[in-house]
């Protein structure tokens, strides 16, 4: 390295290895929207689209993202993962409009003898010739050398016989998978820079499988053996265990290793949420960079850490990656917790109202109940029974039904600022009708803007249990804010209906300071 830190290519395979995860298929234009995502907001080097001759679905978002990427100057950054199939292939992503393949090769002798059933040189002459057609029809050439891990601990002839065969073919890149995720750092490192140290012209890609969960560590060991190029999906997404997640991966490349990358990192959070949506896929709430609780400090002696001298702080500073720190409220809140939440809020309380709105705190903790910071204001008029903390937004009452054959229909009474408003609605849902019903309250009857409603999940507590408790939470986007709010309740309407109220009273809260 000699003092210079290394810059670090990043190539996302989420649109093609990551569709692989299990119950993952995404249409046409959220394969596009992905696309744009990671190459004009993440600015992700090169990203793997799609393989070729997978589907006509398949076909269609290769040539929309393709169509696309040319438009925008960047569709030498688009990738389609091919076979050494004489030609099919390649004619595949040339009527798609690509321009790069990533050709699949047998990276092992195994693989090669057993599953295509031909000898070495057989296998490359073949794949000189499809480098060739390629290359004749103006469609760049990158290398997957399939199983290669397997293949450099148990027959690193072949390997190298191979890289031989083909250095000389014009080969952009060769990529070097760890298939089966058999790896691990202590081997890696070494191997990594034979190949480098053997071949010091050529530029290596790592692309690494978490089987053993050791895919990020995998990933900063190739780079340590210098590799120049990196694989990764969003949110690890990928066949079986997943690939190296990409937020991960840039996290420590930056700060474990000072290399480079072109990652911007303020948009990770915001891309790993979208591919959350489209996929299906929930991001664990403990994932590193992009859980919903990794910037959460839950104890009370962290907070007034934070408060003294930012004990309890990393490089991993939320706001790198468009977040925020926040003190989670429960039994576990300090004091600390209660007012770092309180300030944010513009709320002062006394030292005695402090211990008593942090008793009431630690005592839904104890029940289980999920408290935010949202919930604070409210807690406080309850515990202090403060008119300053009055609800603007009181649901008088409120009628839900369904019937087979009919919409869902819902009537709402509600009360705002002293004025009661009653509303009926039909919709796809109780819930959805009773959002209905508040709609035509807020807009026909105030003329004002409903906030949009942007995340909404369900949690119900394991066991079974028909009259288990339902927490909904929602998250809300108005006048360029973001609120989440949560109800609990036996019944998951009225958990949402609960949920929905706290939001108002935000809002009509917010408005009163303006």
């Amino acid at each position: 390295m000699n003092g210079h830190p290394a810059q670090i290519e990043i190539m996302d395979t989420t649109l093609r290895d990551g569709e692989q995860t299990s119950g993952v298929s995404f249409v046409p234009h959220e394969k596009l929207m992905i696309a744009r995502a990671l190459l004009q907001d993440l600015n992700v080097d090169r990203i793997e689209v799609a393989s070729a001759r997978v589907s006509d679905g398949e076909k269609e978002a290769v040539r929309r993202i393709c169509k696309w990427a040319r438009q925008a100057g960047m569709l030498h950054r688009v990738e389609v993962l091919g076979f050494v199939d004489n030609g099919t292939s390649l004619n595949w992503i040339n009527e798609c409009g690509g321009v790069n393949i990533n050709l699949l090769c047998k990276g092992s002798e195994n693989h090669c003898i057993n599953q295509l059933k031909k000898t070495p040189q057989e296998h490359f002459e073949d794949i000189r010739r499809n480098i060739a057609m390629a290359h004749e029809m103006g469609i760049n050439v990158n290398v997957y050398l399939e199983d290669w891990s397997n293949g450099i601990k148990n027959s690193p002839k072949y390997v190298f016989d191979m890289i031989d065969a083909l250095k000389d073919c014009g080969i952009k890149r060769f990529m070097l998978p760890d298939t089966l995720g058999i790896l691990n750092p202590v081997e890696l490192i070494p191997i990594m820079r034979r190949m480098v140290k053997t071949y010091p012209d050529i530029h290596f890609d790592f692309h690494a499988h978490n089987d053993y969960d050791l895919a990020i560590s995998n990933v900063l060991a190739a780079v340590l053996g210098g590799c120049k190029g990196i694989h990764t999906s969003v949110n690890g997404l990928g066949e079986r265990a997943g690939n190296a997640p990409l937020a991960s991966v840039q996290a420590i490349l930056k700060d474990q290793f000072n290399a480079k990358t072109n990652i911007v990192e303020e948009r990770l959070n915001e891309v790993s949420r979208l591919v959350e949506n489209y996929s299906g896929i929930a991001i664990p709430p403990n994932r590193p960079i992009t859980g919903e609780s990794v910037f959460t400090q839950v104890a009370g002696v962290h907070a007034d850490g934070d408060n003294k001298a930012n004990l309890y702080c990393n490089d991993l500073l939320p706001e790198r990656f468009g977040r925020k720190r926040e003190y989670a409220l429960g039994k576990n809140s300090g004091k600390a917790n209660i007012l770092r939440n309180l300030e944010e809020l513009g709320l002062e309380l006394s030292p005695e109202q402090t211990r008593k709105v942090t008793e009431r705190i630690i005592e839904l903790g104890d029940k289980k109940e999920v408290v935010t910071q949202e919930d604070l204001p409210f807690i406080v008029s309850d515990v202090l029974k403060s008119s300053s903390q009055e609800q603007h937004v009181n649901l008088l009452s409120f009628m839900v039904s369904v019937a087979y054959g009919l919409d869902p229909m819902a009537a709402v009474k509600l009360e705002i600022n002293g004025e009661v408003y009653e509303q009926n609605a039909s919709g796809s849902g109780q819930f959805d009708a009773f959002m209905r019903a508040l709609k035509l309250i807020y807009k026909e009857r105030l003329g004002r803007r409903f906030p949009h409603l942007s995340n909404y999940t369900v949690q119900i507590p394991p066991g079974g249990r028909t009259d288990a408790l339902v927490q909904t939470s929602i998250t809300w986007e108005w006048e360029e804010r973001i609120y989440r709010t949560r109800g609990l309740d036996a019944d998951q309407t009225e958990a949402a209906i609960k949920a929905t109220i706290k939001m108002l009273n935000l809002m009509e809260t917010e408005l009163r300071k303006q």
